[in-house]
């Protein structure tokens, strides 16, 4: 069996796994109700997205420092994943936001940060699919994806900058019963093998679809006929 598609098999069952403890393991929160189990996910994907940019940010010194093409790789595949985790964690938290703030939005400091993150990453994307692929393109991604990740502490510390609605941490507070504490690490250890999977099998598709051009290249000369 493709060691790929068992690595994603077991990461499913590892969400599955959070999912039971979440619903069934982690007490109900006595002032939120039901709707405070979005938190597991909702906290755990925020940091899957902010250990997703740190990669970026690897793989995007790995390019300048010495134009690794497995460098450029894996801040691709990175990014997307990172992408992917900070729109989980905003739909979350718009979901949780409704029935405790009374709306789905507000341009709070913490929201309104996640939201920048996401459209500089967004961005990244977009440049990388839309700009003719070469060395130009990719230092320029590079930049972006450093610089970028400068917005993953404002995001993390913006709770205690500035004033805010959304809650602080909660985690070094010891504020979570012990319980509660279990399923939260458990679920942020589920969700970043999960990242960790997407990064590895979005990596060899942007190694495949990298080699698809030099393989078409090849066939050409090949059939070419000679003089």
């Amino acid at each position: 069996m493709n060691r790929y598609l068992v690595a994603a098999a077991a990461a499913v069952a590892l969400m599955l796994a959070a999912a039971a403890f979440i619903f069934f393991f982690a007490p109900t929160d006595a002032l939120q109700g039901p709707v405070q189990r979005i938190f597991y996910l909702h906290v755990s994907s925020a940091i899957a997205a902010f250990v997703s940019f740190a990669v970026v940010v690897v793989g995007s010194v790995a390019y300048l420092w010495r134009e690794s093409i497995v460098g450029d790789r894996v801040a691709r595949s990175a990014a997307l994943v990172g992408v992917v985790f900070t729109t989980v964690t905003l739909v979350m938290g718009m979901m949780w936001a409704k029935p405790i703030w009374g709306t789905f939005w507000t341009w709070d400091a913490r929201l309104t940060s996640t939201l920048v993150l996401w459209i500089i990453y967004a961005g990244y994307l977009l440049v990388r699919r839309l700009a003719a692929p070469g060395r130009q393109a990719a230092r320029f991604a590079a930049v972006v994806g450093i610089f970028g990740f400068v917005d993953v502490p404002v995001v993390y510390f913006s709770v205690t900058w500035w004033r805010t609605v959304h809650p602080g941490p909660v985690i070094s507070t010891d504020a979570l019963p012990p319980e509660m504490l279990f399923t939260f690490l458990f679920t942020m250890a589920c969700t970043l093998v999960l990242a960790a999977v997407m990064i590895a099998i979005r990596y060899r598709i942007e190694a495949l679809s990298d080699a698809q051009p030099q393989s078409q290249f090849v066939l050409q000369a090949a059939q070419r006929p000679t003089s």
